[in-house]
Formats: C-alpha cells, sequence, structure tokens
C-alpha cells in the first residue's frame, strides 16, 4: 500500500494566549476549517511544545484543528516553570480551551506524553471525547519511566548514547538518574543546569530518531524546557494516583473509538504498552507497524496518523 504524506504546510488562522491561571499564560492555535470539526492535538514531552509540521497530520479543509503548548513549554509563559504544573492542571487546562472556543466535543489527537495526557482526560470527560488517535503509548508506569532513565532498559541498545547521558552524574547517583538530573536541573549554576537540559534531550533524541551517535544540540530555552519539565513529571510518576492508573480505568472508555498507531521500534515508548491499552480497550484498533519508529515524521507513522485522521472524519 502506498503511503500517504502529512498534508501541506498551513498557518494558523487565529493565535492566542488563554490565561489559565494568575501564573501561566498557553500558547494556543487554530487552523484548517474555521467551521470545520473540532480536533485537539496533544505534544509529547510533557514540555515539547508546538511544532509547524504538527499542523500537516489533519484534512484542514475538513477539520479545525486546535493545538496549545502546555504548561512551562517554550511557547508558553513562563517557560520552563515548575509550579503549578502537573498532570491535572493539564486535564483541567483541557476543558478551559474547550470552553473558551465553545467547543461540545471533540476528537483528541496525541503521541508519546500526549496519548497519556489524552487518555487522562478522556477518562475524566468521556463525555467531551468523539474519540482518540494515539501514537506511540505511554501509559505513565513506573516501568516504562525505568526503560528510559535505569540502567538495563533502551542503554542496551544505544550504549554509546546511554554513556553521554550518565556523564555529568556523579557515579554514586546513577542508581537513580531521574533524582540526579532534577538536582542537576535545579542547580544555582546556570552551567550545570544547561550542561543537564543539552544531556536529557540529547538522550531522549537519540531514541527517537535511533541513533547512537552525538547528535547536534538544540536551542537552550527548548532544552532547558524540556529536561526540566520531563524530569519533573517522571520525578513524580507522572501524577498518577496508582501504578496502572489508565488501564485501571479504562471502563470509562467504553464506546469511544480508538485508532492506535505504534512502532515496532519505538525505543522510547516499546510496543508492549500499545498492546496491552489495545487488549484492554475493545474500541481501540492497533495500528502496528513493523519498520515504525517514535518519530512522527517516520514514513510509516506519518502515512497511519494521516490514515487515522482521515477515517475519523466519518464520525462527524
Amino acid at each position: 500500500m502506498e503511503l500517504l504524506k502529512l498534508y501541506p504546510a498551513i498557518e494558523p488562522y487565529h493565535t492566542g494566549q488563554l490565561k489559565v491561571s494568575e501564573l501561566h499564560h498557553l500558547y494556543y492555535e487554530e487552523c484548517g476549517n474555521p467551521q470545520g470539526a473540532p480536533i485537539l492535538f496533544l505534544h509529547g514531552g510533557p514540555g515539547v511544545g508546538l511544532r509547524e509540521v504538527y499542523r500537516q497530520y489533519f484534512d484542514p479543509s475538513f477539520y479545525r484543528i486546535i493545538l496549545f503548548a502546555q504548561r512551562g513549554a517554550a511557547q508558553s509563559t513562563p517557560a520552563g516553570e515548575l509550579r503549578e504544573n502537573d498532570t491535572w492542571n493539564l486535564v483541567d487546562d483541557i476543558e478551559k480551551f474547550r470552553l473558551h472556543l465553545g467547543i461540545d466535543r471533540w476528537v483528541v489527537f496525541g503521541g508519546s506524553w500526549g496519548s497519556t495526557l489524552g487518555l487522562t482526560y478522556a477518562i475524566h470527560h468521556p463525555d467531551r471525547v468523539m474519540g482518540l488517535i494515539l501514537r506511540g503509548v505511554f501509559l505513565g508506569r513506573q516501568s516504562e519511566v525505568n526503560w528510559m532513565y535505569k540502567a538495563g532498559g533502551a542503554e542496551q541498545f544505544f550504549p554509546n548514547a546511554w554513556q553521554r547521558f550518565i556523564t555529568p552524574v556523579p557515579e554514586s547517583e546513577r542508581s537513580d538518574l531521574v533524582t540526579a538530573f532534577s538536582r542537576l536541573l535545579n542547580s544555582e549554576d546556570l552551567e550545570v543546569r544547561q550542561r543537564a537540559a543539552f544531556t536529557w534531550s540529547s538522550w531522549e533524541d537519540a531514541l527517537v530518531l535511533v541513533n547512537d551517535q552525538p547528535i547536534p544540540p538544540t536551542t537552550a530555552l527548548y532544552a532547558m524546557s524540556i529536561a526540566r519539565i520531563e524530569c519533573h513529571y517522571m520525578l513524580h510518576h507522572l501524577f498518577l494516583p496508582e501504578e496502572n492508573y489508565i488501564l485501571n480505568h479504562i471502563q470509562n472508555l467504553k464506546g469511544i473509538p480508538c485508532r492506535i498507531v505504534q512502532g515496532q521500534l519505538d525505543f522510547c515508548c516499546p510496543p508492549i504498552s500499545a498492546v496491552e491499552l489495545a487488549r484492554a480497550y475493545p474500541e481501540a484498533e492497533l495500528n502496528l507497524l513493523k519498520d515504525g519508529t517514535h518519530w512522527s515524521r517516520h514514513p510509516a507513522i506519518a502515512s497511519g496518523l494521516v490514515q487515522a485522521t482521515d477515517d475519523f472524519r466519518s464520525l462527524y
């Protein structure tokens, strides 16, 4: 079957800042058809923020595409802020956007951390969710965190990148890298903070891009935002009240159609989580792609996502 391409690049027809608390103001975009079917894009990380390509997974003639930068992400203010920043704040923010934009129900689209947030939102507001499109499923379990941040997990596939990742951490602290990086990322020394941020984000990039070789650093603001926020969430077990929270409450999603696009070669979010979600969620259809990775722009993954959004037009 011929792979589908992303839709052409588009510009938002509206952008704004939504005040969700006295501290946080969140950047958002509306793209596509102002009278179209509403679909919400949830970015990953947490803390990744928005990129122009994220607008291209959706038919712009059909969908009213809503994207927002979650608390602490670079486009929102204050960037990198950890106060008032947890999963439940973000779930509430989604509802604030829905009400602000005058939307009754919408399809929710999220990858990686965006899948965690989308599922958690749908569990709490199932009457507002018409459907779910998920990529690179992450269920927020400690086993998934350990895979990325403890020896013996993803380290086995990327030993050189792992060695670069642990280098800033004293050997005595390497048994708990998340706690160690939390200390470094909140150091009073700017150089220490920046080195830790670039190191953290480079490790994640290695897994996303399936590349064990050194990767050029990203911008300081982006690296600091994503590293601080991701580490903050991992340190607090994603702020979920129990280890298997999502699967334990999956019955709340009864009747909500779901498409899962998952790469077999996803080293950030191994396929077992997507498989377990599909087994527990009868309405979920799993599209497991043998050559797919975690990268949302991987040709097979991008094609699967475009196919999903095209198919979900029938829900409206």
